[in-house]
């Protein structure tokens, strides 16, 4: 048999893709060497979301009283934590098992896939033919080169849900991007001490940088000591588990857990890239194009191996696209529009140009929580909501800081790519009182400058005048 399409890989853009295909008739075949549902069910997004609800919970009885509600000794059972995120993931498994896609058309095997040629494989020794090949086999957490840490056997976002039964005392955090300030507040929150080590001279280096400050106060707030600036120079275990950063100024941050969350590295050995002519960028990634069709013909490739955004909304949307392609020969293209939030204590939620990044013929309409009447009704005013529009007005990106801002950047993101302007924004009516009314009075403050202009205001004054005289001669 010749399958129409050869899926390697079972996370989230192999599970989409081989859905998408299915669903247009195709004969498709799935491979996947370990667990079906991939990084985003088992070790990224579900067990780290799961954690981070636990922490809020414990973080908000401690914080109750600012609204006359005490809440005395709260006490975290770290063990029945660890029950509630490997029971998220149970929960969820069952949508991204083999059973679901075989229901759905998809044949599943269990195997190592290596492609032999641009239309050849072998899964497990066994000779594959395929029309089209999606290659979507995600990426692993980076471990950098630095010396003792290899032996120091750090914990990483793929195995710390199932490595560290017990909350550590000392955990110190190795980087200081989405990953490192989403764990190491979680952790924080939970009762460990935290030491969050970034090299670079903030946290969050792609965020707007009042975003990224206002992480760090956050942190610092809920008693994360955080050291940006110094590199490690090299780690020290004792054997036990714990042992000890030596940074660049000399100073020492000791750990009875380590955890590294620097980036990720794309999987891609075994999979017989260079027999089917399937071309690498220099930091390793498969190379695609606009169609995310690879330099071999036939093969395409979606989510983290690409080294497009790094999102599971990415990779699923990046799927189907590919898949489409693959299977029905359109030539639809990759929209790389795509929104991204940390889930923080605040949450910051991003999408498109950011405030930093506007050119000169852009606005960047801001407007702060302390005016946003939920924000004050709970307390939580130290946000605001940016956009960035350009000089028609069209939206092209913004920023949102402050509680379920994940959420507002759903509309934000269609305004971008349906190229809304901020007077349809202003023109649509939003339920009060919510968190997007920062979004909306953004909008309509924009539309009021607008009106505020010279012209605008000549012609609307011209014509209150010449009613109300019309009005008079009646």
């Amino acid at each position: 048999m010749t399958y129409d399409l050869l899926v390697v890989g079972g996370g989230t853009a192999g599970l989409v893709g081989a859905r998408t295909a299915a669903s247009f008739g195709a004969r498709v075949l799935l491979v996947e060497r370990h667990r079906f549902g991939g990084d985003c069910l088992w070790t990224g997004c579900v067990p780290s979301k799961s954690m981070l609800a636990a922490a809020e919970a414990a973080a908000g009885a401690r914080a109750a009283g600012r609204f006359g509600v005490d809440v005395d000794g709260v006490r975290v059972d770290f063990a029945r934590v660890r029950a509630h995120v490997h029971g998220a993931r149970d929960a969820i498994a069952p949508v991204d098992s083999p059973e679901a896609l075989r229901a759905a058309g998809v044949e599943v095997r269990h195997g190592d896939a290596t492609l032999t040629g641009p239309r050849t494989a072998e899964v497990d020794g066994e000779p594959v033919r395929f029309r089209a090949a999606l290659l979507a086999t995600g990426s692993g957490p980076a471990v950098p080169d630095l010396p003792g840490l290899r032996a120091a056997a750090p914990l990483t976002s793929d195995d710390v849900w199932d490595r560290l039964e017990e909350l550590p005392r000392r955990l110190a955090v190795l980087g200081g991007g989405s990953i490192g300030c989403e764990l190491g507040q979680a952790f924080a929150r939970l009762g460990a001490q935290v030491v969050l080590v970034e090299g670079a001279e903030r946290l969050l280096g792609r965020e707007d940088p009042r975003a990224a400050e206002r992480v760090r106060r956050a942190l610092v707030d809920e008693g994360v000591e955080v050291r940006l600036g110094v590199p490690v120079a090299s780690v020290e275990a004792d054997g036990g588990g714990g042992g000890a950063l030596h940074l660049e100024d000399g100073s020492t941050v000791p750990y009875d857990a380590l955890l590294v969350a620097v980036g990720r590295s794309p999987r891609t050995d075994g999979l017989g890239l260079e027999a089917a002519g399937v071309q690498r960028t220099e930091r390793g990634h498969v190379q695609v194009d606009a169609q995310l069709r690879t330099t071999a013909p036939g093969v395409w490739a979606a989510g983290d191996v690409t080294g497009l955004p790094q999102f599971t909304h990415t990779a699923g949307v990046h799927a189907s696209t590919a898949a489409s392609n693959a299977v029905l020969g359109l030539r639809r293209t990759a929209d790389l529009r795509q929104p991204r939030v940390t889930y923080t204590t605040p949450e910051v939620g991003a999408v498109g140009v950011q405030a930093h990044e506007a050119e000169p013929s852009h606005r960047v309409l801001t407007w702060e929580h302390a005016h946003v009447d939920r924000a004050i009704a709970e307390a939580q005013t130290d946000g605001w909501t940016t956009l960035v529009v350009d000089r028609r007005g069209r939206v092209v990106g913004g920023t949102v800081v402050g509680p379920r801002a994940g959420e507002t950047l759903g509309e934000l993101t269609l305004a971008l790519v349906q190229g809304l302007r901020t007077r349809d924004l202003a023109a649509t009516t939003h339920a009060y009182p919510t968190w997007s009314d920062g979004l909306w009075n953004a909008a309509i403050e924009d539309v009021r400058a607008q009106l505020r202009a010279p012209v605008p205001r000549l012609l609307t004054r011209a014509v209150v005048r010449g009613r109300r005289l019309y009005r008079r001669a009646r």
